[in-house]
């Protein structure tokens, strides 16, 4: 052994000959199961191992065996991150021991195993529609839409798929069937209202089988109405009536619209909507108007293309009337006289006018006839005598003594004469007297009725 070279200065340099630590490998990959078994293939799962080692976890290695032997096998060229394998091209009815293996670049982990080999054999699935909520009613379609309809199932293994239709195969030229392992796809481009129908779906595994319908309905607008005709017009109403459309849609009638157009503005108002009936009542009509009809039939696609027009108009004319009065029946009215306020007895002073009244009714209406002591008074100046609405009065005016007595007043009609009678006294002035050998004086001051009917003083004057 000899002398080396020298170092550089402040570079030391310690050989102890002692090796550095090696890197541990990872820890076994955790909670190794299988997930699927199928007829050709499994699929396993685990979880990813505690420990990934001071390199890191570069994948997963799974390696396979055969029941009864010892070679094992890696299934996968290289490693792989991801904790689910399908491990497949394998032959029914094998058993499979599997073990996974976590690896770095300090090497591989402990292998992860089943305690039991894996028998390769498919689970069976009864075969099982499941048809979605709103094609379990009616579906309905325009003319002309497309139709394009998902319907899934399940089945191991794979079921077998059949569409008919009244239990003859479909028309492949206007419905195209696509089928996958989970769902069957039913498609029309263009529908028609020949595809209207129950269709069969129908999915089997070895004489398992389930069936579900799908009922299409594809629909248009209706037709118009047939024979719309003008049945009545009175007053200010017309009355119409029609028949249901010979073509309803492939849908059910839902009613009918029905409008009017006056001949001055020419354009069409809704009168009614959804009319159940096929016929109908308008009213409220214009005196002096003409009017046309027309009626639209109406489906769950809406109003028919075209609408059922009356053959005639209809003019509203005012009504003639012709006033007839009302017939009063006809009341006997002729009454003979009769005195419904008598005269009364009355007294007056000398020189002061005075009035008699009485009041009579009849029909026709009576001739009054007043008299003194049973004498007709005839045209006098001193007398006025009136009568008005059967009121009837008797003034004498300025009565003197000799104008007392009894006055009757006389009514006289055809129908017989009627009379009342009062008495009248007429005193001398009030407060007269004599006194023997003088000249009087004044005797008294008093009130007393002016001849003008107005209240005044008066005096009385007495000669001796």
């Amino acid at each position: 052994m000899g002398v080396g070279k020298p170092l550089a200065r402040g570079v030391l340099v310690l050989d102890t000959g002692a090796k550095s630590p090696k890197k541990e490998p990872p820890s076994c990959p955790l909670s190794l199961a299988v997930e699927e078994v199928s007829e050709n293939s499994f699929t396993l799962t685990w979880k990813a191992p505690e420990q990934m080692g001071q390199a890191g976890l570069d994948g997963y290695v799974v390696e396979i065996c055969k029941d009864g032997s010892s070679d094992w096998k890696a299934v996968n060229q290289e490693p792989f991150l991801s904790t689910r394998y399908t491990v497949p091209n394998l032959s029914s009815g094998d058993k499979i021991h599997v073990r996974v293996m976590a690896v770095s670049a300090s090497g591989a982990s402990v292998p992860a195993t089943l305690e039991q080999p894996v028998l390769i054999r498919e689970i069976l699935q009864l075969p099982k529609i499941r048809m979605p909520r709103h094609l379990r009613e009616t579906y309905i379609r325009r003319v002309g839409d497309a139709v394009n309809i998902m319907i899934p199932f399940q089945g191991k293994p794979q079921p077998e798929v059949s569409w008919t239709k009244g239990g003859q195969p479909l028309d492949t030229n206007r419905i195209n069937i696509r089928n996958t392992a989970r769902d069957t796809i039913f498609y029309i481009r263009q529908a028609q209202r020949s595809d209207s129908g129950k269709y069969e779906l129908t999915v089997q595994i070895n004489g398992a089988e389930d069936k579900a319908t799908l009922d299409i309905q594809v629909v248009e607008p209706p037709g118009p109405p047939q024979n719309l005709k003008l049945v009545d017009v009175w007053g200010f109403n017309v009355a119409l009536e029609w028949s249901p459309p010979v073509d309803n849609g492939n849908s059910e009638i839902k009613g009918y619209r029905v409008q009017k157009s006056d001949k001055k503005s020419g354009k069409w108002f809704t009168v009614l909507e959804r009319c159940t009936r096929t016929s109908c009542t308008i009213s409220d009509l214009i005196i002096g108007n003409t009017y046309s009809f027309r009626v639209f039939s109406e489906n769950i696609c809406g109003l028919s293309d075209s609408a059922a027009v009356a053959s005639g108009v209809a003019s509203i004319e005012k009504t003639k009337t012709t006033y007839q009065p009302e017939k009063i029946p006809q009341r006997d009215m002729m009454e003979p006289p009769k005195f419904t306020q008598p005269l009364t007895d009355r007294t007056t002073t000398r020189g002061y006018s005075t009035h008699l009244f009485c009041s009579v009714r009849g029909f026709p209406q009576p001739k009054i006839i007043w008299l003194k002591n049973q004498m007709e008074i005839r045209e006098d100046p001193k007398y006025i005598a009136l009568i008005d609405q059967g009121v009837c009065s008797l003034e004498i005016r300025k009565p003197g003594p000799f104008d007392g007595g009894v006055y009757t007043c006389k009514a006289v009609n055809p129908l017989g004469e009627a009379s009342v009678d009062c008495r009248l006294d007429v005193k001398g002035d009030a407060g007269s007297g004599t006194r023997h050998g003088k000249v009087g004086a004044w005797e008294s001051l008093h009130w007393a009725e002016e001849p003008s009917g107005r209240y005044g003083m008066s005096q009385s004057l007495t000669l001796l």
